[in-house]
């Protein structure tokens, strides 16, 4: 303790020295109404100071009161981000549910014009690999399907079911190399075999002398057994004619768009 009164005492005696003046300066003006020199004297010193800490009393006001401005902003903030976020959420998780609900009417009108029980069913996987080009769908034998059974798109054909479990079913796409498909051309009724190519189809067994046309409607011609007659398979996109040979080269683009596959029907038993 003595140490520290040492090391200050020149500060302490001036802060006594201050305080000292500072009582005696208001004793004198309880005891008188006029101010004596010495009173002006401590005034002119101690306005400097007293300006100096109302102004710091001051800033350290508005400093604290902007502190706790900015962290009620910065909460409302983070509120009304929260509350954005969980909006944009809804609003798309709405929108979603419109645009299924689109491509389930789509799908609907497409089975009334053609007149036969369906069953709507989810695509929950595919496979479009170099060895096959399959999707699997959430409906199964349980659900009363069976292998063989036609499945259907809003834009037309998507191909038939090969396996069938309890819960699930897996369809062989049109475009599947395996795939054959009995069909027509609408305009001409030119007959032929629609064959997977991949991504495309390909007009087998078509006639030299047939009139085929690019643009051309194909659509399945109903025999075979499988695929109701009238259903949409694709648009010719290219004819051509060897120097030989019986048939013409004709190349088709499928109307479904498989790799957008979301909903698909399959129908049931036989026309109505």
């Amino acid at each position: 303790m003595g140490e520290f009164f040492k090391r200050y005492r020149y500060l302490l005696l001036a802060i006594a020295l201050l305080l000292s003046t500072l009582l005696l300066y208001s004793y004198n003006l309880r005891k008188k109404g006029a101010s004596s020199f010495f009173e002006r004297a401590v005034l002119t010193l101690a306005a400097p100071l007293q300006a100096g800490f109302d102004t710091a009393f001051d800033s350290v006001t508005g400093i604290w009161g902007n502190y706790l401005w900015l962290v009620d902003t910065r909460q409302r903030n983070l509120q009304l981000e929260a509350e954005n976020s969980r909006l944009r959420g809804d609003l798309q998780r709405v929108e979603e549910v419109r645009l299924q609900n689109e491509r389930l009417r789509e799908l609907l009108a497409f089975v009334d014009e053609v007149d036969r029980p369906a069953l709507p069913a989810q695509v929950i996987g595919e496979d479009a690999s170099n060895w096959a080009r399959t999707i699997v769908i959430d409906k199964g034998t349980r659900a009363g399907l069976r292998d063989g059974l036609p499945v259907v798109a809003a834009e037309g054909v998507v191909g038939r079911i090969i396996k069938t479990a309890p819960n699930s079913a897996r369809v062989l796409l049109i475009t599947d190399a395996s795939s054959a498909v009995a069909a027509l051309i609408q305009r001409t009724r030119t007959r032929g075999v629609a064959r997977g190519r991949g991504a495309e189809l390909s007009l087998n067994y078509a006639l030299r002398s047939a009139d085929i046309k690019v643009d051309d409607l194909l659509v399945t011609s109903g025999m075979g057994g499988v695929f109701p007659k009238g259903l949409t398979l694709g648009r010719i996109v290219e004819v051509g004619r060897d120097d030989f040979g019986l048939f013409q080269r004709v190349e088709v683009k499928p109307a479904a768009d498989f790799s957008h596959l979301e909903e698909v029907m399959v129908l049931l038993g036989e026309d109505r």
